[in-house]
């Protein structure tokens, strides 16, 4: 009797054991998105080449930024729940231009980074 309560409990455990196993590759996620510049001059995350400004290019940049952010914490995107493009760091003649890189630098983060979900 002894013998057959300790096979029970073996098997058990390992049931247990293996089950958890295949929960948790379940949930697991999958690999990260290239860092931004990955590609190179050109890649999808270069900025528009009719913006020789810096002001422009550094919202586009800082818009992919944002939105690998918000893939990698699993946010919903949303342009205007970034705290860069509602407060930007920049002087405030330089705003629009900084939104308006940024904006654009975001959509082309959410579309690249999450399959083209989120609003334009």
């Amino acid at each position: 009797m002894n013998m057959r309560n300790a096979l029970s409990a073996v098997a058990l455990t390992a049931g247990i054991l293996l089950s958890s196993n295949a929960v948790q590759a379940q949930y697991q996620q999958g690999p990260p998105p290239p860092p931004p510049g990955a590609y190179g001059p050109g890649g999808w995350d270069a900025p528009p080449s009719e913006w020789a400004d810096d002001i422009h290019r550094r919202g586009f940049h800082d818009g992919i930024e944002g939105a690998r952010k918000d893939y990698e914490n699993h946010r919903r995107p949303d342009v205007n729940n970034r705290d860069e493009f509602r407060h930007p760091n920049v002087p405030r003649g330089a705003r629009r231009d900084y939104r308006d890189g940024f904006r654009r630098g975001y959509d082309v983060g959410v579309h690249h980074m999450m399959g083209g979900g989120g609003p334009r």
